[in-house]
């Protein structure tokens, strides 16, 4: 019995290093049916694969037919400004005695960033912070042309500037529709990071509505983890069609390298932004003249008022919009025209929408009552400080 036992085990253990040897070499073997026919195969996916993750190649989970689509769009700008004229600049003893530290005082500065061509008769979108006091502006295309740009305009506040060039045959992006994108969707960053030459990088959009970060005067960004990089400012954020979402600007990062936290101003504001520079010089905003804090609830608590949030008013300008309104100092406002602000930034950006000389009425918590005020809009000024809206 205990021979039969041993026969047995070891004619198992044979068949199955045979099985083992089969399935590993030839397993096309096993998915013989008994009429010759290979069997079906289902083969289970963590998820659905879509046309849409299908590039012209065919290639699944790649974006290059966005990056194709977009990347001949994206240039690279290198901005100079002609160094201070030092007292002692050319004096031969001082550059004895202060050598190369003297000699690089005299060198330009030379930036590097990136921008985006948006139309066929040359006009591009950078940031301001790019090109902020350059001499000297040159764009390189991805096809290895060069040219001079020169400054449509630029807008501080929100950091956008245009740009034109005189070249033909200019590669265009498309704008995309940045007011529907949703947290969660790919999104694409390109632009010439430390200048290295084009990049691109992929992400998903992490956030939308992000302010009070102290980058801009008017913010509203796009917040993503696509890699975004010193010298991706100006660059391109695209869907995974290729259409522009928005123009990379600023980064939050403790190494000066990407931390997966990168910020971009959504096309919607860039291109109001461009067709003011372009047609009237200057973006058109709104302004009433008052200076807001956030509400708090410890000092709602000590005006006994009835709500939590809101904007208080500190501050009217004697014959400003807000004071021949009837706005006051210690009212709240909790709404400006259709939209309700619950802090200072989106009072300066609700008011900045509105249109100079429009009527526009202002909801307002004075002590236990609410009320409805009409103000008629004007222009904010050029040089108007931040904390007055």
């Amino acid at each position: 019995m205990r021979k039969t036992w041993l026969i047995f085990s070891q004619a198992v253990t044979v068949a199955l290093a045979v099985l083992f040897v089969i399935a590993t070499l030839k397993p096309e073997w096993l998915q013989r049916q008994a009429g010759g026919a290979p069997s079906a195969v289902v083969s289970v996916t963590s998820s659905p694969v879509t046309p849409a993750m299908f590039n012209a190649g065919g290639a699944p989970g790649s974006y290059s037919a966005a990056a194709k689509r977009a990347t001949p769009a994206v240039v690279s700008i290198t901005a100079s400004k002609a160094p201070e004229r030092a007292a002692h600049g050319n004096d031969p003893w001082f550059q004895f005695f202060f050598g190369d530290q003297a000699r690089q005082n005299q060198e330009p500065q030379v930036g590097l960033g990136s921008g985006v061509i948006v139309s066929p008769q040359g006009y591009l979108l950078t940031n301001n912070h790019v090109v902020a006091g350059a001499d000297d502006i040159e764009v390189m295309l991805t096809d290895g042309r060069h040219a001079k740009a020169r400054v449509i305009g630029t807008d501080p506040d929100s950091d956008v500037a245009v740009l034109k060039i005189d070249l033909d045959r200019l590669p265009t992006i498309s704008f995309g529709d940045a007011d529907n994108i949703q947290v969660g969707d790919v999104v694409l960053a390109i632009g010439n990071p430390f200048g290295v030459g084009q990049t691109v990088t992929s992400g998903i959009v992490s956030a939308l509505g992000r302010n009070q970060l102290g980058i801009n005067t008017f913010e509203n960004f796009i917040q993503t983890d696509a890699a975004i990089n010193p010298g991706n400012s100006g660059g391109a954020l695209v869907d995974t069609s290729g259409n522009l979402l928005g123009i990379n600007t600023a980064i939050y990062s403790r190494s000066g390298g990407s931390m997966g936290i990168g910020f971009a101003i959504p096309v919607s504001t860039a291109r109001q932004v461009m067709e003011g520079l372009i047609k009237d010089g200057q973006v058109t905003r709104g302004w009433i003249g008052v200076e807001p804090r956030d509400l708090t609830p410890e000092i709602a608590q000590t005006l006994n008022l009835p709500i939590q949030q809101g904007v208080l008013i500190t501050g009217v300008l004697q014959s400003g919009p807000a004071s021949a309104g009837g706005l006051r100092p210690g009212d709240v406002v909790v709404k400006i025209a259709d939209t309700p602000v619950t802090n200072t930034r989106q009072l300066l950006n609700a008011v900045a929408a509105l249109k100079p000389q429009a009527s526009a009425v202002i909801g307002v918590q004075r002590g236990d009552k609410a009320l409805e005020l009409n103000l008629t809009v004007a222009q904010r000024p050029k040089a108007q400080a931040r904390a007055e809206q």
